[in-house]
């Protein structure tokens, strides 16, 4: 995983905080919602770059 998206990721996930946050202030379900998909989609994306990472390290080690 790239440091770019490892950044990319985390400020996704920095945002889906602040809107979820705002959200349960304001009494706004719907924008509430939209910070918690903004999280799942954050954790979801970093863990499909972690397991590209350890494929790569799998195909590193047996050509190694």
């Amino acid at each position: 995983m790239s440091a770019l998206d490892k950044a990319k990721n985390k400020a996704q996930e920095l945002v889906g905080q602040a809107r979820e946050k705002a959200g349960q202030v304001t009494g706004n379900e719907d924008l509430e919602a939209e910070g918690r998909a903004d999280q799942a989609e954050a954790g979801l994306k970093g863990a499909g770059e972690k397991a590209k990472d350890a494929l790569g390290d799998v195909k590193d080690a047996l050509t190694d």
